[in-house]
């Protein structure tokens, strides 16, 4: 299949639909959004990769940049660039990526989805991307947790009909805000006394699902028990045992304290990096001027295959949007080996 596929799946993965994809990088402008890092008010530019059910599909370039910010690379993957778009009434699903992130970094659910009948928007979270984190020196993070929620809201809105969040590290922190999960007061002084403020509890009525993979924010008491119990969407959580940074333990605590639908998929033994980002492109591997560590830390595994991770995660989150998007009543896939899938209880 070549180097650097978003498309990758193996013989024991869920297979792609039937129908061809599509993809095109819209623009948008969410206008007059306050601007926590400069002051005053702003446009907030979002640039957007829009995969959709297509009349053909093809084989896209997806030119992006290395998490160090500075690299060019070239991935692929098999949606028609700019492609004509398949008639029919197809749910939204949006990607949101980590900090620092971008719009490809979970495009393997991209094209996957948009082949199974989703219209899939990743959003690029302005000040928060590979690029933005470069520039900023790493200080857009009260952006990261001020927008988040904002950005995908936003985005459905423009792209109309109900929708789901999949978002990773920073961007389940935002599936979780934006899914009625209410801040601590602790997060809010810390907040204050920071210089901003954080966004409130506001549930947009098209939202019907979110798929959480490695959530920040309960290990530094974000949400308190009372808080996770708002959650007013169902969830499936998806984390490694060994994640060190968002800490498995505190993310035992979203699912144990959330009401309603919930799931917590554990991939034994994996870290941060379980389930949510593409296999790591081959210029990952060489050392990087501008970063501490090798590039291909970010993206990959300590124990598990990248693919194998991101080929369960698609086949969970088809079922999970499915039941939630598309009213199929079905069970949930047994759990892979290394795996465990629990409900709520």
């Amino acid at each position: 299949m070549g180097v650097n596929r978003i498309d990758a799946m193996r013989p024991d993965g869920p297979g792609f639909g039937a129908l061809a994809v599509g993809v095109r990088t819209l623009t948008m402008v969410h206008p007059a959004r306050r601007d926590v890092l400069r002051g005053g008010v702003r446009d907030r530019l979002l640039r957007v990769e829009h995969w959709y059910p297509a009349v053909a599909g093809g084989g896209a370039e997806y030119r992006t940049l290395l998490r160090d910010g500075r690299r060019e690379v070239v991935l692929h993957g098999r949606a028609g660039r700019g492609a004509e778009a398949l008639g029919g009434d197809y749910p939204l699903v949006i990607l949101s990526h980590g900090f620092p992130g971008n719009r490809i970094l979970l495009g393997h659910f991209g094209e996957f989805l948009a082949s199974q009948g989703y219209r899939v928007a990743s959003v690029d979270h302005e000040e928060s991307t590979y690029g933005d984190a470069a520039y900023l020196g790493g200080k857009g993070f009260p952006s990261t947790l001020v927008n988040r929620a904002a950005d995908t809201g936003f985005v459905a809105a423009e792209l109309g009909g109900d929708y789901a969040i999949i978002g990773y590290s920073m961007g389940g922190y935002g599936a979780l805000v934006a899914g009625g999960a209410s801040l601590s007061v602790k997060a809010r002084e810390w907040a204050a006394d920071e210089g901003f403020a954080l966004p409130g509890r506001e549930v947009p009525p098209r939202l019907k699902a979110i798929l959480p993979i490695g959530p920040w924010g309960r290990q530094r008491d974000f949400w308190d028990a009372a808080g996770m119990a708002e959650l007013a969407v169902p969830m499936f959580l998806m984390a490694g045992s060994e994640d060190h940074v968002s800490d498995y333990s505190a993310m035992r605590q979203i699912w144990a304290e959330a009401r309603g639908e919930r799931h917590l998929l554990t991939f034994h033994g994996a870290g941060h990096n379980a389930a949510a980002p593409i296999p790591a492109p081959i210029e990952a591997w060489e050392r990087s001027d501008h970063l501490s560590f090798v590039p291909f830390d970010h993206y990959a595994d300590a124990v598990w295959d990248t693919v194998r991770m991101n080929n369960i995660a698609q086949g969970y989150a088809l079922w999970f949007l499915d039941r939630h998007l598309k009213g199929a009543v079905t069970n949930a896939p047994p759990a892979p080996v290394g795996t465990s899938l629990e409900p709520a209880r």
